[in-house]
């Protein structure tokens, strides 16, 4: 056995065993050793639609002895297991926790827009059935979410409202404001509030308890538009006439009330609760946030009690996350090593080289294009995602029900045609002339060849995923670090990846090709240096623009990119960590085959995969 081949199915056993204590370790913390019950469930609600959720029950919970219940949900464009970090801490503690994947997301049905606000994007049908389990306790329910999850709470009091009997009695909102007039179109609320259209204040929340989050650098809510036009700063949330009336249980403030307190008010004759939190932290960091999960804990604790009290402070849900991205690591390598091994198959062994490619010594003109070449890309791509964000929003067609998937690939591919035209340049100004051979690069490739580099590339990926699968339905876990997600999907996601497919492999081919067969030169004095600056390269864009987003946010109070782009500062996190690693794992593999389209075409059906299902799903 050769020397590359002992070394693929040494990091395929390496992968193997990542991703398996990944799923042990994860799933260990999320049970709390055994001491919850993870159930995964699947039911039609009354819309006739399908409902996906995860129930956490833990021991103490039983029909002699019901333990409150908390309904909670993700934000837009995420799924269930993004709020791990809550329903692994309150299960623990003794409530029953049901985290749902709001309608359009993860497992459940896709619905039009119109459809959103029945039953709270599908959070109401969640209470309903939370209501008929005999080991919740019927009058502890409570409803909880992150940004748009936080409004589907707010839509479920309005349905609950107006039920013929009420099942909601505690309301936690995070990253999104809470209803304080009388209007009718509030729970539409979109985080900018005019005064002079608003309406006079009032308690739409009854008896219940409500507490609010609000981060002080939150990119889309506590902002008031002022009389001179001016919007107040959501770190100045807590000093607005909204939040002060909110604390007021619903009068005009008379006095000023502070973040953190819990304020009490007896109304029909029962004590309600209200709190703000304001913690140092943005809009997607309350679901990744140690700060933000003992605020939820201080919360249920204050609302209903907890039934296995535990200290704030001890929290066992990072430990989780740390499992989680064990297994997102293991699943990268998976990929490399396995497609490694295949290599030494009869199926692909024509694929390989077993001679490997010395790095290309040029002069100083092929470094200029290399740096030069490279700038000019990353500007251009910087440039790109801030001009296409409008037309990303305008012109999506309807058969493509994805609008970050959409926005997403048509910058990737934007970004590749400009990446194509580089390398005609750089081919004819310099490498022609320099007597390279297309063919001694792995440019220039034959039919056969293509196609079975592209039946590599799938049954690489649908081995990897096989592997989710199996986590999932052993452990219930998947491989995730914070908004980076490997997961299950159900089978109308590989449709629509495979819609969006050729936007994001006009991008990822070309990224391969010139990562490989143009930029395969001597820059310092290690292969891995070019790697690095290489793959530097193509996350520099994204990694300037969210450190222009940020640095200007904490610094000022108010984002950089302002408008549509709050959210696509946001979109940019992952893809700063995902192109990068698109190229080392394109380098990896054109070092046993010097095939550029290998890495190229396996990243670009990765990545729809990935974004198809972790993000919203609409019908027309």
């Amino acid at each position: 056995m050769s020397d590359a081949k002992k070394l693929a199915w040494k990091w395929l056993g390496i992968a193997l065993v990542l991703m398996l204590v990944s799923a042990i370790g994860a799933s260990i913390v999320q049970t709390s050793g055994g001491r919850v019950e993870i159930k995964d469930l699947r039911w039609e609600t009354e819309s006739g639609d399908l409902m996906s959720a995860l129930l956490l029950i833990p021991k103490n919970a039983t029909a002699e002895n019901p333990a409150p219940g908390i309904v909670t949900s993700h934000g837009w464009y995420n799924n269930r297991e993004m709020q791990d970090l809550n329903y692994v801490e309150w299960a623990r503690r003794g409530y029953v926790v049901m985290s749902i994947d709001m309608y359009g997301h993860g497992h459940s049905d896709a619905v039009t827009p119109a459809e959103w606000y029945i039953a709270g994007t599908g959070m109401y049908d969640a209470v309903k059935l939370m209501a008929d389990l005999p080991y919740v306790d019927h009058s502890q329910i409570g409803v909880t979410g992150h940004s748009n999850g936080a409004r589907a709470a707010n839509l479920s009091i309005r349905t609950d409202n107006a039920a013929e009997e009420q099942l909601i009695s505690s309301v936690f909102l995070v990253a999104n404001d809470a209803m304080y007039t009388t209007s009718a179109n509030e729970p539409l609320y979109t985080g900018i509030v005019a005064p002079d259209a608003r309406e006079p204040y009032t308690n739409r929340y009854g008896t219940r308890d409500v507490g609010i989050l609000a981060a002080q650098f939150d990119e889309f809510f506590f902002r008031t538009v002022l009389p001179d036009g001016t919007r107040t700063l959501p770190k100045d949330f807590i000093d607005s006439e909204y939040a002060q009336s909110f604390l007021s249980f619903g009068t005009d403030p008379t006095q000023t009330r502070e973040a953190g307190t819990f304020y009490t008010q007896r109304i029909d004759g029962v004590n309600a609760l209200r709190v703000i939190y304001t913690p140092w932290e943005i809009h997607p960091w309350n679901h990744f946030s140690m700060t933000s999960a003992a605020m939820g804990i201080e919360y249920w604790e204050e609302s209903f009690g907890a039934p296995n009290p535990i200290p704030k402070a001890n929290q066992i849900w990072i430990w989780k996350a740390m499992f989680n991205f064990i297994g997102l690591v293991g699943f990268v390598v998976f990929i490399v090593a396995f497609a490694k091994v295949l290599l030494f198959t009869p199926a692909f062994e024509s694929l390989r080289k077993d001679k490997v490619r010395e790095l290309a010594v040029v002069d100083l003109a092929g470094k200029l294009w290399f740096w030069i070449g490279s700038s000019v890309l990353a500007i251009l791509a910087g440039i790109f995602y801030l001009r296409l964000s409008t037309f990303a929003n305008t012109s999506r067609p309807a058969f493509l029900p994805q609008a970050p998937t959409y926005f997403i690939g048509v910058w990737s591919t934007a970004v590749g045609l400009a990446l194509i035209v580089v390398l005609v340049l750089a081919y004819f100004l310099y490498w022609k002339k320099t007597n390279v051979d297309p063919k001694e690069t792995g440019l220039a490739i034959g039919l056969m060849p293509l196609l079975k580099t592209l039946g590599l590339a799938v049954t690489v990926l649908a081995s990897a995923f096989a592997l989710v699968f199996v986590a999932d339905y052993f452990f219930k876990v998947d491989f995730r670090f914070w908004v980076l997600t490997i997961r299950t999907f159900t089978p109308d996601k590989i449709g629509i990846a495979l819609l969006y497919a050729p936007l994001f492999l006009m991008y990822y081919i070309p990224m391969s090709i010139a990562t490989n067969s143009f930029n395969y030169i001597k820059l310092g004095n290690k292969e891995w240096h070019n790697t690095a600056i290489v793959a530097g390269f193509t996350g520099l864009a994204p990694a300037v623009m969210v450190i222009f987003q940020y640095v200007t946010f904490m610094s000022t109070g108010d984002v950089f990119f302002k408008g549509v782009s709050n959210i696509l500062g946001i979109w940019l996190i992952p893809v700063m960590i995902i192109i990068p690693v698109g190229a080392v794992v394109s380098r990896k593999l054109y070092k046993l085959t010097e095939n550029p389209y290998l890495g190229g075409i396996i990243w670009g059906l990765l990545v729809p995969l990935m974004m198809a299902s972790n993000t919203l799903t609409q019908l027309p």
